[in-house]
């Protein structure tokens, strides 16, 4: 049989429920930042009435803007001119 005194149990008790705790955290938290943001443009609007600029990932053409309420419509890209 194992001697073992309140305090050295206590102490097992606490030791793994913070280690168990420790690896649920890391493994639910890897998981959030799996879903990381991409700056690609076309998420990247910017007001035309207030020039704020936010982000939209949606993908719609049309945008309501955070902080005036404005709708804002992505320009479409000027095609560029080919050189010969």
């Amino acid at each position: 049989m194992i001697k073992l005194d309140i305090s050295m149990a206590l102490f097992f008790y606490l030791f793994f429920s913070v280690v168990f705790i420790l690896i649920a955290w890391s493994f639910f938290d890897l998981g959030t930042k799996l879903k990381t943001f991409s700056s690609d443009e076309r998420y990247i609007w910017h007001c035309s009435i207030c020039a704020h600029t936010y982000v939209d990932s949606k993908g719609e053409e049309i945008s309501t803007c955070p902080r005036c309420g404005s709708y804002n419509q992505k320009k479409k890209a000027e095609s560029a001119s080919v050189k010969v």
